[in-house]
């Protein structure tokens, strides 16, 4: 049975974000221009900003400055592996950062499976709410982000881990 997906658009700092929920309104994916694996508006989709008022309410907030943790319920599938790499992103707190190799670690993960974790971490559907640009290499380089690298040092720089 094919369920409904709801699409609306956000302006935000960062390029038009475009974000799409469940039925039951949870948030299943926010993309912005020009990301790898982006999620596109497809035919029978139906636009309706309203399941997607409190997320619009907290990236405002966010990007003013003014919110640190999103309170939103989202709805992603994907290998357990995936969805234990995105919970522990979840983990990692504003103006904070993590390498890949505690990711790897958080989860109970081989230090050889850090390749496996930035694989996950790139595949996440939810940028900027599961924040997966708080994730940098073991020596400190800011190394790549699905939104674009710009973007990630936007982020952090609004987080106050880089200088603004």
């Amino acid at each position: 049975m094919e369920t409904t997906t709801y699409w609306t658009a956000v302006d935000a700092p960062l390029g038009r974000l475009l974000l799409t929920a469940d039925p039951d309104g949870a948030l299943t994916s926010l993309s912005v221009p020009g990301q790898k694996s982006a999620r596109a508006v497809q035919d029978g989709w139906r636009h309706d900003p309203g399941p997607f008022r409190a997320a619009g309410e907290q990236l405002a907030a966010y990007f003013a400055g003014e919110l640190g943790e999103f309170r939103l319920p989202f709805s992603t599938h994907g290998t357990e592996f995936r969805e234990r790499v995105w919970a522990a992103l979840d983990s990692v707190p504003y103006g904070a950062t993590a390498t890949y190799g505690e990711i790897a670690a958080r989860i109970g993960a081989t230090r050889a499976a850090v390749r496996a974790v930035g694989g996950a971490i790139g595949a996440n559907p939810l940028l900027i709410v599961r924040p997966c640009h708080r994730v940098i290499g073991a020596n400190g380089s800011l190394t790549g982000y699905a939104g674009g690298l710009e973007r990630k040092v936007w982020l952090l720089t609004l987080e106050g881990v880089l200088p603004g």
